[in-house]
């Protein structure tokens, strides 16, 4: 097995920060350094450690599907001390997130310890999609929505095509109500995509992942995926 895959079996992290890991040098097999991705590990009787402790496979797959509040990281920690998703649930497996939510938005998170479930949802050729509710500034133009769903330049990369439905527009205080659909995944994407049309986002929330929704979850709270959702995802 390679070596980010067997890491990512630990729970530890996915592959894609495996691959990071193991190239800064923290990885070692059976007492020996290794820096190269090709790395080859037998999970039988390789010893494999990072940062000097001693990292095994996790015998139970977990999945969990969090309805994240506002004001939480999607990563362990950070330089700030800012709350993270991982204290929200309480389970003895190590879990990591798949994908982020950025601080302000809320919404559907999927908890694992499954590193071939994770480079499934993540990775840019699975082109599952991620389903929002918005609240922006604004009335959204048709020529608007036409720009958002045939793709935009935002910073140095064009979108992939989206989807946008206008739910209804206040017109008292000027503001509208979306569903947004996106197949990929980088930092703080929508909210990028909704000003670069001229409608900043005043709120945003993640209702759906892939086929994946859950409306009755309340907001900070976790459950277990059941076997059809995890099979579903996988398909």
């Amino acid at each position: 097995m390679r070596i980010n895959k067997y890491i990512a079996s630990t729970g530890f992290c996915s592959r894609r920060k495996a691959e990071q890991i193991i190239l800064s040098g923290r990885v070692k097999v059976n007492g020996q350094r290794v820096t190269e991705l090709s790395t080859q590990v037998d999970e039988s009787n390789d010893v494999v450690m990072i940062d000097d402790k001693v990292i095994r496979p996790e015998e139970r797959k977990i999945y969990i599907l969090l309805n994240k509040p506002e004001g939480y990281i999607t990563t362990a920690k950070d330089q700030f001390d800012r709350k993270s998703v991982i204290d929200l649930v309480d389970v003895k497996e190590r879990v990591y997130p798949v994908g982020r939510l950025d601080y302000e938005t809320s919404g559907l998170l999927i908890l694992t310890n499954d590193g071939d479930l994770t480079m499934d949802i993540t990775h840019p050729s699975k082109k599952i999609a991620k389903v929002y509710r918005a609240i922006v500034k604004g009335k959204v133009s048709e020529k608007s929505k036409v720009d958002f769903e045939n793709g935009l330049e935002i910073e140095d990369y064009i979108t992939s095509p989206a989807k946008m439905r206008i739910l209804k527009y206040d017109k008292i205080k000027n503001r509208s109500f979306l569903e947004v659909t996106i197949y990929e995944g980088r930092n703080r994407q929508v909210r990028k995509m909704l000003r670069k049309i001229g409608n900043p986002v005043l709120r945003l929330r993640r209702v759906g992942i892939g086929g994946l929704r859950d409306s009755s979850l309340e907001i900070g709270q976790y459950r277990e995926l059941t076997r059809e959702e995890i099979n579903m995802i996988f398909k």
